[in-house]
């Protein structure tokens, strides 16, 4: 941790909606005039996706969430070199021909690494190792702020069968295949995370999704909850914020229930007074 040049990371697995926080978190920023600079966690797989396909087919149980299959220990270092001074290096990673020309890169490749801009408020991070914990390297002692974003499995996995199909081409019976490779490091690698994050936004649908192979939508927000866990509670205001998020409940000591459509609302005002705190530290500090 550090005051003078703080982290946030946000961890979730593929669908969670990491994207959709990323995009509260830059709403927050914008608002605050808070300078902030990106880290992608694609950006530091380990491979492109030929690469990666080839050692696939010698590797079956090989995935992406699978630490060998990332650069963490560089990860680690950009943290680490950003939590002392400021400074480090990150890269994109361009999924779809869409980013391919945004990026100016072939799809599946990455772009060269570039240093961050000098003066920046904050370093954010969003991806699937933000928070990773083993033998090898602690990713979670960095981040003065680390947030977890996961959907329950069955969720998720819809999300994941949706996106992949409609974005990527993929049938269902490939993204099936994904999902039973990274299960091994679904368990052993993305879920343990969890327990290091300070906040926790899990999505609960309100709706049937027992056989999520076969579900035609995604369930909307409105057709959902959102379970909030803070890992320490002291100094969180819950009769504030139950009275300001209609229908929201407290389920635990340490847990507020809302529903799916005021998550927006939610993390504005959970989030924004935390990330100010950092900031107006690191400015006095400055």
């Amino acid at each position: 941790m550090s005051a003078r040049h703080p982290i946030i990371s946000v961890t979730g697995s593929s669908g969670a909606g990491t994207t959709s926080v990323r995009n509260t978190f830059e709403q927050i920023f914008r608002r605050e005039d808070v300078s902030a600079v990106y880290i992608e966690g694609d950006g530091f797989h380990a491979y492109d996706r030929d690469t990666m396909r080839a050692m696939m087919a010698h590797e079956p149980t090989l995935s992406h969430f699978a630490p060998r299959a990332n650069l963490l220990p560089e990860l680690e270092e950009v943290f680490r070199s950003y939590s002392e001074a400021g400074t480090g290096r990150t890269r994109h990673y361009a999924h779809e021909e869409a980013d391919a020309v945004r990026y100016g890169v072939p799809a599946g490749s990455f772009t060269p690494w570039e240093p961050f801009q000098p003066g920046s408020d904050l370093l954010f991070y969003e991806g699937l190792h933000g928070c990773v914990v083993d033998n090898n390297v602690d990713l979670a002692r960095y981040p003065d702020l680390k947030i977890g974003v996961v959907p329950v499995i069955n969720l998720e996995w819809i999300q994941k069968l949706h996106r992949d199909r409609s974005t990527r081409g993929y049938s269902t019976e490939a993204v099936t295949d994904v999902i039973l490779r990274r299960m091994p490091d679904y368990v052993q690698t993305i879920c343990p995370q969890f327990s290091w994050t300070d906040i926790n936004f899990q999505r609960v649908p309100m709706v049937d999704t027992s056989n999520p192979f076969i579900a035609r939508w995604i369930p909307t927000a409105d057709e959902s909850m959102v379970v909030i866990r803070f890992k320490d509670p002291k100094g969180i205001d819950f009769s504030y914020l139950v009275s300001m998020i209609h229908d929201s409940f407290m389920s635990r000591a340490n847990s507020i229930v809302i529903p799916g459509g005021k998550l927006d609302l939610a993390m504005q005002l959970i989030l924004t007074p935390i990330i100010m705190q950092l900031v107006e530290r690191r400015r006095r500090l400055a």
